[in-house]
């Protein structure tokens, strides 16, 4: 085997010393420029970064390090990427639904929750003023009876508003659910728009809400009752009464969050996939399944941060309160109770402002395992990426993409 005698090695300026910057293959032929097919030249790298088409030779290097060839971040229309979510997206991302439209989303919980309060002060208020006035203008003999009329009369005032705060609640979180839809989808609807499509599903929203409340009322008379029943009896009975309170008590909160989380997706499902609240309650089953630690611990750890932070904001509002109360001389002009009045509306306004924060992103966060459990069992987010790329191309009427499969 020879080699060409007339072979020179490069010049360091990369050129040949015929003055040709073509190199050299194995076979002998020399070419100057790229192959046609676009591929490059032996010893370079692709700028582009990526692997070379099917059919093609590999240059025999690989991309540089960092680069993924091929891949592409899922899309974001809107609020999320439509991919699974992690754990710190649903933990942050319901603080983001109240940047991204304020107006619907904290407007309207803090209309609701104003709309409630002002409602109850007026409702108990006039009430408590009428029965007690009737109270102190009765015989002496009269008063016990009187009074114990006006207290139930009071008792009775308070459910009229209890009642309408569980509509109110409903309401609200059919509100914020269509919201965090609608918006991973890229959309953003006005306050009213989001009020009028809430309201086609308001009365199954509220009897699943009335049910959830009367669970609790039931659970709680039950473990009262047995607890109050052994201690009336006395002797022995009131260790086990003990026990029972503790125990029974115990239980109760396991059971609650329990049962909670497993039906927790239940408004959503109402909502988004217009389902009974039966056929609701048993997909909420389904779709918790293999993620109730994670579901809990989401909706967990959002309550504990909402409510460190209320506390933060309230506690010193409500000591100074303390004090100027305290300070306020009894016999003193109405003047001296101005700086309690002030005061008091303060911390009546902050609260109003830190529920509807509190409601806001409690019901997001819920909306949004509800769409990441759905994507991580049913590839919600190939329907939702379909939706929004014939979305863009088509102006004609489409599918909801939140429908159930069977509905859809």
């Amino acid at each position: 085997m020879t080699d060409s005698q007339n072979w020179q090695p490069p010049t360091g300026d990369g050129t040949n010393n015929d003055g040709t910057t073509g190199r050299v293959p194995t076979d002998g032929r020399r070419t100057d420029d790229r192959p046609a097919d676009g591929r490059p030249a032996y010893g370079e790298y692709s700028q582009t970064g990526g692997f070379p088409p099917p059919g093609r030779p590999s240059t025999g290097y690989a991309p540089p390090r960092g680069a993924q060839p091929g891949w592409t971040p899922p899309p974001k229309p809107g609020l999320i990427p439509l991919r699974p979510l992690s754990f710190g997206a649903l933990l942050g991302t319901p603080f983001l639904v109240l940047r991204r439209n304020p107006k619907a989303t904290f407007g309207s919980a803090l209309l609701i929750q104003a709309g409630i309060t002002l409602f109850s002060l007026l409702v108990v208020g006039l009430v408590s003023y009428f029965a007690f006035t009737r109270v102190a203008s009765a015989p002496q003999d009269e008063q016990a009876a009187v009074e114990a009329g006006a207290t139930v009369t009071v008792i009775l005032s308070a459910l009229i508003p209890m009642a309408l705060s569980l509509v109110a609640s409903a309401l609200l979180q059919g509100i914020i659910v269509l919201e965090v839809a609608r918006g991973t989808l890229g959309e953003k609807l006005r306050m009213w728009a989001l009020w009028r499509a809430a309201g086609r599903r308001l009365w199954p929203l509220v009897l699943w809400t009335i049910l959830l409340f009367a669970a609790v009322v039931v659970s709680i008379a039950i473990v009262g009752g047995l607890t109050a029943l052994f201690a009336i009896l006395g002797g022995v009975w009131v260790a086990l009464a003990f026990a029972v309170g503790i125990i029974g008590g115990l239980g109760l909160l396991v059971l609650w969050a329990w049962l909670y989380t497993k039906t927790s997706l239940v408004p959503s499902l109402i909502v988004l996939e217009r389902l009974d609240i039966r056929s609701s309650v048993g997909r909420s089953w389904h779709l918790t399944n293999g993620y109730f630690w994670r579901t809990f611990g989401i909706q967990l750890l959002v309550a504990v941060m909402i409510n460190i932070v209320a506390q933060v904001v309230t506690t010193p509002l409500s000591l100074l309160f303390g004090v100027a109360v305290t300070l306020v001389d009894p016999n003193g002009a109405f003047d001296a109770y101005i700086p309690s009045i002030i005061l008091y509306v303060l911390i009546l306004f902050v609260a109003l402002v830190l529920g509807a924060v509190t409601s806001v992103i409690q019901s997001a966060t819920t909306a949004l395992i509800y769409i990441d459990l759905r994507m991580r069992k049913e590839g919600l987010d190939l329907d939702l990426a379909r939706f929004v790329e014939s979305a863009q191309h088509s102006g004609a009427s489409l599918p909801d993409p939140y429908l159930a499969p069977a509905m859809a």
